[in-house]
């Protein structure tokens, strides 16, 4: 997912509490530097401050971080020369999404009240994975006459 020109993450939602793969292929690749760090923090006070050198790669620098729980992720780029790219002194804020809970459901009963429902489909199942194996087996050897009947006496 492309957010901003030349920032791509691999998710289409930044979600607290989970990782994003974040390239980047702004300036400081164009230019050729050698190294380049991400400066991030989250919320409007850039909490949890930190900085990782990324991985230059053929399609970008890249990096691997653990979003928490905030309101807000924020980050700029610096290179090895100490030259930043911190969109026109904007910083890069994208918003964090809550994780849905939607399909989560709490009062669910996982006994098995109706144990022969699933005896039943599963002795189904047998019946018919052998009668296929009969056919794929026994149907090549009746058309080609290869197949013998025993005479009884």
């Amino acid at each position: 997912m492309e957010l901003v020109k030349n920032i791509f993450f691999n998710t289409d939602k930044l979600m607290q509490n989970s990782n994003v793969k974040i390239s980047y292929i702004g300036k400081f690749f164009e230019d050729n530097s050698e190294e380049v760090f991400i400066r991030y923090g989250f919320g409007q006070n850039w909490d949890n401050l930190n900085e990782v050198k990324m991985e230059k790669t053929e399609l970008g620098f890249q990096t691997e971080i653990a979003l928490i729980e905030s309101e807000s992720f924020n980050f700029c780029f610096r290179n090895e020369k100490n030259e930043w790219d911190n969109n026109n002194n904007e910083n890069y804020t994208f918003n964090l999404e809550q994780p849905s809970t939607d399909l989560i459901v709490s009062d669910i009963d996982y006994s098995l009240s109706r144990p022969n429902r699933l005896r039943k489909s599963y002795i189904w199942n047998k019946k018919i994975r052998l009668a296929i194996y009969k056919i794929i087996h026994y149907i090549p050897k009746l058309i080609s006459g290869n197949y013998k009947r025993k005479v009884q006496e």
